[in-house]
């Protein structure tokens, strides 16, 4: 008998995600979590548990805690709309002029920076994030316009008392915009951090999925991953240009090579470098094979 899959759903990877930004922000600087936000992941974290002890092993938290140590708030859960906006206003009162309260602003601020961890897996919060969130608060933008990815989050509260569960659930929201130019005008825009998603060079690309260098060139041409801007970034130093992929590329060829013919792939790829005869393969990887 194999081990127990552990299967969880995206928003559940989120909850955790965000209960992790959150903690790690607390120990690198200084935030501070609202009554009720602490108390919707508390909540939350416990019933994804209970989840996933019940999944795996058919057991639940209860076999093994007393009720009585579980997240207990004398406050009832709020819609998190509710919430939010609630939060995003005292932020604004905090910045007002003369209040001289911008320190525990910027730490509210990092606060629901993290909660965008539940839709967005490379969510960080960096002091650029609450500078740029601080500038559009100040400049009267609305919560949508300065947390757009928080209109993608919601949750699901069931029960009573200490049997009241809360989970996160992800719905469509506004797009957000990214940009790598700070010049732009944007309120709490992510900055994409391009060395962070575009981390592999052709020959790790290769390594990972399992290829030679000259057969996953061949597999990236077939599948058009040296086209999409999504799988691969040139950086640029210099004179110097350098190609790396994201972990999209991988995943694309990971899948493409557990279902295609790789060697045909191969073999029709140097027939033609790149597929036809009018059209070669002008890849440095490829040019070297």
């Amino acid at each position: 008998m194999g081990d127990p899959v552990i299967g969880l759903s995206e928003a559940d990877a989120g909850t955790l995600r965000a209960i992790d930004a959150m903690r790690d922000d607390e120990q690198h600087w200084f935030s501070e979590v609202p009554e009720q936000i602490l108390y919707l992941h508390a909540r939350a974290a416990v019933t994804l548990f209970d989840d996933l002890l019940q999944r795996v092993f058919g057991e639940r938290v209860a076999s093994f805690l007393p009720v009585r140590v579980l997240p207990v708030s004398a406050l009832p859960p709020q819609e998190l709309t509710v919430l939010l906006d609630e939060e995003y206003s005292q932020i604004g009162a905090l910045l007002r002029p003369g209040r001289r309260a911008r320190h525990q602003a910027r730490a509210r601020i990092r606060t629901l920076l993290a909660m965008e961890a539940h839709v967005d897996p490379e969510a960080r919060v960096s002091a650029k994030d609450v500078d740029r969130v601080e500038r559009g608060i100040r400049a009267g933008n609305t919560r949508d316009q300065v947390f757009p990815r928080l209109d993608d989050i919601a949750t699901s509260v069931a029960g009573e008392g200490l049997t009241i569960t809360v989970h996160f659930t992800k719905k469509q929201g506004a797009p957000v915009r990214y940009i790598a130019d700070e010049s732009v005008p944007a309120a709490a825009v992510r900055q994409v951090d391009l060395q962070r998603k575009y981390h592999r060079t052709a020959t790790e690309l290769a390594r990972a999925v399992g290829l030679t260098q000259p057969v996953a060139c061949a597999l990236r041409c077939h599948l058009g991953i040296d086209a999409d801007p999504d799988c691969y970034h040139d950086f640029v130093f210099g004179k110097s240009r350098h190609r790396a992929y994201s972990d999209n590329a991988y995943q694309k060829m990971k899948d493409a090579a557990e279902t295609l013919d790789v060697t045909a792939v191969w073999k029709a790829h140097r027939a033609g470098r790149g597929g036809t005869p009018t059209q070669p393969c002008d890849l440095e990887d490829c040019r070297a094979a």
